[in-house]
């Protein structure tokens, strides 16, 4: 009589543990990037309104390095229940074509939970004492001087790409300094350490205004709104250059429960909505999107292949981490 009276107890307990509802305790959301950067802040900006939305908050937790792997694997690793989340770019699909091996496996390891953003398109920014005020000045200054880099975030990362696409498309060569974030890329080129970068408008806007650096040119499909007087780099004359920038999307642990991930792409895509969250996003040169686990697990599947694509035409080959 006992033993059933504990062993019914225990099923009870666990009965309840299982029906604990989501969230039960605050969220981690990995951003495995340096504070500051573009990531961060557009992960701080939709994970307060969520959290908000859940009556649970959000803990961010910055583990820049290594082109966000660092963060990614931690993620990979955590308990399936929806309390560790990533919040990642493009880097997540880029990275394994871009290093050798990997500590998990992108489409194994994961649940793709929704898509938060997509970009339209990275500044070309320069330090202001460059004597370059256009992009064809800056390609001729380029070609005339072997010394002139750019800042990334790292490599094989998307801003990495576009410079290595700039350089092919127009014909130059330009030193690559890897930083390990955005924001330090960002300011190498306000120090002066390096003379350019490609960057979301999200960082570099308050800069390009405030006179700090300056803005030739755009490589969106049309101009950015921020800035409607620079030319996309098709105006500025380097045909097939036309890069809509980086996504950022939210994924869960592998074999997270199907409706933790639903009920968080659902929250996500309330968020998006709001009009604090909507207009931030617009004003940063990103569009809100919020589309389902399934929907984003295909578009995985495309931009998998089409950065593969990128880095075979951009020459970047493969590396250890």
């Amino acid at each position: 009589m006992i033993r059933s009276v504990f062993l019914l107890a225990a099923f009870n307990c666990a009965v309840f543990a299982h029906a604990q509802p989501y969230p039960n305790r605050p969220i981690r959301l990995v951003v495995p990037f340096a504070a500051g950067g573009t990531a961060d802040v557009i992960a701080r900006n939709v994970a307060n309104e969520v959290g908000a939305q859940l009556g649970q908050s959000f803990v961010l937790d910055n583990r820049g390095g290594a082109n966000g792997i660092i963060g990614t694997d931690i993620v990979a690793k955590a308990a399936p229940d929806g309390h560790t989340l990533l919040h990642v770019t493009a880097s997540f699909v880029i990275n394994p074509n871009a290093y050798t091996r990997l500590p998990y496996d992108i489409f194994g390891d994961f649940e793709p939970v929704t898509n938060v953003v997509l970009g339209t398109g990275y500044l070309l920014v320069l330090h202001p004492a460059v004597p370059a005020n256009s992009v064809k000045e800056f390609v001729a200054l380029a070609r005339d001087s072997n010394k002139v880099s750019y800042s990334s975030p790292g490599v094989g990362n998307t801003l990495h790409l576009a410079a290595e696409l700039f350089s092919v498309r127009a014909g130059v060569k330009l030193l690559h300094v890897p930083y390990k974030g955005v924001a330090p890329a960002m300011n190498a080129v306000l120090a002066g350490e390096v003379q350019a970068t490609f960057i979301p408008a999200t960082i570099a806007l308050p800069l390009v205004k405030a006179g700090r650096a300056k803005a030739i040119a755009f490589t969106g499909a049309s101009r950015f709104a921020g800035l409607p007087q620079l030319p996309t780099m098709s105006e500025a004359g380097v045909a097939n250059l036309e890069l809509s920038g980086s996504w950022h999307g939210w994924f869960a642990t592998g074999k997270t429960p199907p409706n933790v991930v639903s009920r968080i792409q659902s929250e996500v895509a309330k968020a998006l909505r709001v009009p604090r969250v909507r207009d931030a996003i617009i004003s940063g040169g990103y569009e809100p999107d919020g589309r389902s686990p399934t929907e984003f697990r295909n578009f995985l599947r495309v931009e998998y292949e089409r950065y593969a694509e990128m880095l075979r035409v951009a020459h970047v080959a493969k590396t250890s981490y």
